[in-house]
């Protein structure tokens, strides 16, 4: 199923292109921002060096096509037509066969989306990243874990389609909401202590805060196992949660028409 997600994601090659150019405006225009505010600053704003608050920007930018913070998943879709009814007559776990589709759909944002994206911040605003070994190990088990964790946190959104007929004003709020506390536009370091707590108690920054923050090296140290295993236990919450959602709704399936 991953090898299936990355075969149908290269597909669409236009797409991606789009995707990269969006990526690319809005880290130039991020970047800006932030630049203006570190300078203010002294060249240090919430914790971040200048090239550090720069590499968050563009490498958050470059997992924004992989790292699914804006909610919609195929399975919505078929919840809503019933087409689901056929995912539960598979030999296979419904959770686990969409979450490997989509981890393979990430894997190959990374080639034409990703890359790209931190190689242009590198050539326009500078970026500097971790050097110990241990970072880029465990930032890359960072970011798989975001990518996982977001997807079943979408999925568990997608399951509310088995009791509602109209999803969308829960997609919506979702969207703003997951892409704030995630840290995409500010990190969550320069949110006010309340709002900082708030978005800490949620599963959000583990989908791109934290695995950005181990890659530039603002993690250092014993915090770094700790955002991992942060990372890991919010990834249990939300698979156990996407799986009884799953179940429950099995159960209680109602489509428009019938």
């Amino acid at each position: 199923m991953v090898t299936a997600g990355f075969r149908r994601q290269s597909a669409y090659r236009l797409a991606m292109l789009a995707g990269l150019v969006a990526n690319m405006t809005f880290g130039l225009i991020r970047s800006a921002q932030l630049s203006a505010a570190s300078q203010s600053a002294g060249g240090s704003l919430a914790g971040y060096e200048h090239d550090q608050l720069m590499s968050f920007v563009w490498v958050s930018q470059g997992l924004l096509g992989a790292v699914n913070l804006f909610g919609s998943t195929e399975i919505a879709s078929r919840i809503k037509d019933g087409q689901v009814a056929v995912d539960f007559l598979r030999p296979t776990s419904v959770v686990g066969q969409y979450l490997a589709t989509d981890l393979g759909r990430a894997l190959y944002t990374f080639v034409p989306r990703g890359i790209p994206s931190v190689l242009v911040g590198a050539a326009t605003t500078g970026v500097a990243f971790a050097t110990a070994p241990l970072h880029w190990v465990a930032g890359g088990v960072g970011v798989l874990l975001g990518i996982a964790i977001a997807y079943l946190s979408a999925h568990c959104l997608a399951t509310l389609g088995f009791w509602f007929v109209e999803t969308r004003g829960f997609e919506a709020t979702y969207m703003v909401t997951t892409t704030f506390l995630a840290g995409l536009y500010l990190p969550v370091s320069m949110f006010p202590g309340w709002l900082a707590a708030i978005a800490h108690a949620s599963p959000f920054p583990s989908m791109l805060q934290r695995p950005v923050d181990v890659l530039v090296g603002r993690t250092t140290g014993l915090d770094v196992w700790t955002s991992l295993a942060t990372q890991a236990g919010w990834f249990l919450v939300m698979l156990a949660l996407a799986l009884v959602l799953t179940r429950a709704g099995r159960h209680t399936l109602e489509i428009q028409g019938g």
